[in-house]
């Protein structure tokens, strides 16, 4: 019998990844996943003893977007927490920084190791036990992100919640998140292109996936959207039979906030959360529904917090070094975090030219995306933020150096276990391809800049240690290093540089 603590939860886990041959056929539309995804998803939910009704119970927020989606989530649990003191509130997101167990929360708090192996042992024993399957495609085991949501569909109603925000991980439709029969509210953040661009989908066909996890009789809310996107949402709620649809207004005094999360683009998000806190509450408590700020909403917008997505985080050991965290990984979310962070809230915090730090891009991105056009966005972004607050003309000399490195955590080329990723081809991680491709897409971008301030390293330990060395050549210095592109690798900075305590 296998033993029953957090790593090996963990180690069963990785056990569940895709490989990235498996990802790749997903990418590129030669699977089938999309037509069996939901009747997989509540054949495994009825091996473990549930039905999908009984996931109504959990009294569920459905969001999903393109931008925005994860700090939707935060700001809606921040927002319930602050206003129902007395509740017990889930949160369901992904993927995780640092440990697999941030991905299910409860008051703001993961789940802890021991709960965590619990919750994950009691599906997987459940899943052995009733192996018969109706779908002979179906594997005995689901993989990695349905397994992690049927734990939190577990956990969450052995705890017994009162509300459940839940995260969609990828699209919408046939999310497997979207098994709940009739969510209180739902909501789709920004659209725009992301992960499926690959596909070549259009943004009506993203929206038409989104769309799909409005349901009848329920609320149906967005944001401004491309007009083109827009018209796809509604015509869904409609199809859908939602009670509503709701392009939510301007919410008077939320642009006087100073939100829990930096970046001008989370106004959006935020203005989305309160309309579904408020939905939410009037449904289940008939709390008005009126256009005002209640103290208890400002709270829980001001203290949100959302690890990884536009974070400073100054060093615990080294105060002199800072460190920006954002696992932007879009060319849109670039965009916004390099408005975020070539602006005087970050990195030209009111310094002088004379007492310029050094500044640091630590980047990477997923194997098949174009990195010459994800740079692009951000060299242009970071020049016209120069010239719009006037600190310094020329975008080519804003980093001083540029790190292109693996998601592989340390320097043996080992992965921390909740970090452990099987989706990066072989051949792609030992030639460091991927690495090479952006390096050469930014000496073409900025010609002046320095080659040997190029640095293609195979690991994150490896680009902590370049930082490292550059901060004591001068150990007056200051440092900013801004970490990007992917948040796998914003999550093995925080565990080799040791911000956890600091960041999470």
């Amino acid at each position: 019998m296998s033993t029953r603590t957090y790593s090996d939860a963990v180690d069963h886990l990785n056990s569940l990844q895709s490989n990235a041959a498996t990802l790749e056929a997903l990418r590129m539309g030669k699977s089938r996943m999309d037509s069996l995804a939901i009747p997989e998803m509540v054949e495994y939910l009825g091996r473990i003893g549930y039905t999908p009704e009984d996931l109504n119970t959990l009294n569920v927020i459905h969001i999903t977007g393109t931008k925005g989606k994860g700090s939707t989530s935060a700001f809606t649990d921040s927002i319930l927490r602050h206003a129902k003191h007395e509740w017990k509130v889930g949160l369901y997101t992904s993927p995780h920084l640092v440990a697999v167990r941030e991905r299910i929360r409860i008051n703001g708090a993961p789940l802890s190791e021991d709960q965590f192996a619990k919750f994950f042992f009691d599906v997987w024993d459940r899943l052995e036990k009733n192996d018969k399957r109706e779908h002979p495609e179906t594997s005995n085991m689901p993989a990695y992100f349905r397994f992690v949501t049927l734990v939190a569909y577990h956990a969450f109603l052995s705890l017994g919640v009162d509300a459940t925000i839940l995260e969609v991980g990828v699209g919408g439709m046939y999310d497997s998140t979207n098994i709940v029969p009739k969510p209180v509210v739902t909501g789709v953040s920004a659209l725009g292109l992301d992960h499926t661009a690959v596909l070549g989908k259009t943004i009506q066909e993203i929206a038409w996936q989104k769309g799909g996890i409005y349901k009848e009789g329920v609320p149906a809310l967005t944001v401004n959207q491309p007009e083109e996107g827009f018209d796809v949402l509604k015509q869904r709620a409609q199809d859908k039979k939602a009670s509503e649809f709701i392009l939510v207004p301007l919410t008077p005094g939320l642009s006087d906030i100073k939100l829990g999360l930096a970046g001008a683009h989370q106004y959006q998000n935020a203005g989305l959360a309160v309309h579904l806190a408020k939905h939410f509450l009037h449904a289940e408590t008939d709390w008005p529904l009126d256009d005002t700020l209640p103290p208890s909403f400002v709270q829980g917008l001001k203290n949100a917090r959302w690890p990884g997505r536009c974070q400073t985080v100054v060093d615990p050991k080294l105060p002199r070094l800072t460190w920006f965290l954002d696992g932007a990984h879009t060319k849109e979310s670039l965009e916004c975090c390099m408005q975020w962070f070539a602006s005087p809230d970050a990195a030209l915090h009111l310094l002088s030219s004379s007492s310029k730090p050094s500044r640091v891009l630590i980047f990477n991105c997923t194997n098949g995306r174009s990195a010459h056009t994800l740079l692009g966005a951000a060299v242009a972004k970071i020049a016209a933020q120069l010239q719009l607050h006037g600190k310094e003309k020329d975008a080519s000399s804003f980093f001083d150096h540029v790190v292109f490195c693996t998601n592989v955590t340390y320097a043996d080329g080992g992965f921390k276990g909740d970090l452990t990723s099987k989706s990066i081809p072989e051949k792609d991680l030992a030639h460091l391809t991927t690495q090479h491709e952006l390096a050469t897409a930014w000496a073409s971008l900025i010609p002046s800049f320095p080659s040997h301030h190029i640095h293609v390293l195979p690991s994150i330990q490896h680009a902590i240690n370049l930082v490292h060395d550059l901060r004591t050549t001068d150990e007056q210095s200051k440092v900013d290093v801004l970490v990007s592109g992917s948040l796998h690798l914003v999550g093995g900075v925080i565990e080799v540089a040791g911000l956890s305590e600091v960041a999470l």
